[in-house]
């Protein structure tokens, strides 16, 4: 191995090299490249462990991954794994969960395994079932660590196949039951953390209509730059089943309430109004924080409310003050759909956003208004990204100073008219 006094040649210089030394550096600069990754990969973890969206406005720890360093999708989904599996995360209530693979990490911290070798142990990890004893996994995750010193991914998923046919020699239990006819449920759900959510059955039709509805609209934006939609297929229908609600309630031939069209109310104290601090109320729904209240008011459905120190209503939002129609379909002109730089959304999938929010006196005029998807529309009120108007009437977007220090002014180009 050459010594480490001695000075490394430049990239130009390998060929006066003996191969020996050629073949040391090669190996040491592995070594070093792999512990980079993994101190890289412990750095993601507790990102994640801090939430993804208050560090950076992303919804996934993949989505950071994808937009901060140009990967592919499968990369970043890779590289989001590992960091999730080889260190501890934070539950819904808050209690630190142990990682998948303990064992997995100190190997990768020590450079003796890298991204392949790590990826094949915590995919057999990932598969042993949840009765097998504690003692069983992690002498079984010490077995593929040894085999992963010497060999390549493959040969360590063939060792991972045999370790689970030991654990579990039965294997899944075979479902041979007949389906069942089933009663259509809907429950609301008020999670621990504070998060809303679904959950129901449904007959075969009405999942066939829904499904045929949401597939069209959960699928994955088009690149741009090379760059994927960094979404999950979850995370893609969840958006297509917040703009289908959106799309649906907005239909006349609904029912309204009071002779007019449905609506919810959120409101505020005027105090943590101004100081942009507290929590509001949501219609329905309850205690939401401020941020979450300021992006509902961009919708022409939410009406703001504002309250004084009694709880007297001092203000309540009326449609006037909503973006109009003609205003919408000059937007739609102006825009053409989501206006954030490399989205394809289209018009029905956007919501007018306040550029200066009304309670720092912004206007409902054109130039203070910009179309944004339900996606950027969170990361604008979210992150650290900015957006003008700029001189020529178009907007224009700012990324945070860690991605782009120079601050350089940003559009869409998918939805120009040429």
């Amino acid at each position: 191995m050459a010594s480490e006094n001695t000075p490394q040649p430049t990239r130009t210089e390998w060929w006066r090299v003996d191969t020996a030394t050629l073949h040391a550096r090669k190996q040491e600069l592995e070594v070093l490249k792999r512990q980079a990754d993994a101190e890289q990969c412990a750095i993601f973890a507790e990102l994640n462990a801090r939430g993804i969206r208050g560090c950076s406005g992303h919804s996934t720890l993949a989505g950071l991954i994808l937009q901060d360093f140009l990967v592919s999708k499968e990369e970043a989904s890779a590289r989001a794994d590992r960091a999730l599996a080889l260190h501890p995360g934070v539950s819904i209530g808050g209690d630190t969960v142990p990682p998948l693979a303990p064992l997995t990490a100190e190997a990768a911290a020590e450079g003796a395994i890298g991204g392949g070798q790590i990826d094949a142990i915590i995919r057999t990890l990932g598969r042993i079932p949840s009765f097998v004893p504690e003692e069983a996994v992690r002498a079984g995750e010490a077995y593929l660590v040894d085999k992963a010193r010497t060999a390549a991914p493959p040969e360590i998923a063939r060792a991972g196949r045999r370790l689970l046919n030991r654990l579990d020699p039965d294997g899944k239990e075979p479902r041979d039951e007949d389906p069942k006819d089933v009663r259509p449920e809907m429950r609301f759900i008020e999670h621990r953390d504070g998060t809303l959510g679904l959950t129901g059955t449904v007959d075969l039709e009405t999942y066939a209509r829904l499904k045929s509805d949401l597939d069209p609209l959960a699928k994955p934006h088009k690149a741009v730059d090379g760059v994927r939609d960094s979404r999950t297929q979850a995370e893609r229908y969840g958006d297509a089943f917040s703009d289908y609600v959106r799309l649906k309630t907005s239909s006349r031939n609904l029912p309204g309430q009071a002779a007019e069209s449905t609506h919810i109310l959120v409101t505020m104290s005027y105090e943590d109004l101004i100081k942009d601090l507290g929590q509001a109320h949501l219609d329905l729904v309850g205690p939401i924080s401020a941020t979450d209240a300021r992006i509902l008011a961009c919708d022409a459905r939410v009406r703001p409310g504002v309250l004084g120190t009694a709880g007297e209503p001092l203000d309540i939002g009326r449609s006037k003050r909503t973006v109009s129609l003609a205003q919408k379909y000059a937007l739609t002109i102006r825009d053409g759909g989501c206006a954030f730089p490399g989205c394809d959304m289209p018009v029905p999938r956007c919501t007018a956003h306040h550029i200066v929010f009304w309670r720092h006196h912004g206007e409902t005029k054109i130039d203070n208004l910009v179309l944004l998807c339900s996606a950027h529309h969170r990361l604008i009120h979210k992150s650290e990204w900015k957006v003008r108007i700029a001189q020529d009437g178009l907007p224009e977007f700012t990324a945070p100073a860690y991605l782009d220090p120079a601050g350089t002014p940003r559009r869409n180009t998918m939805h120009l008219r040429t």
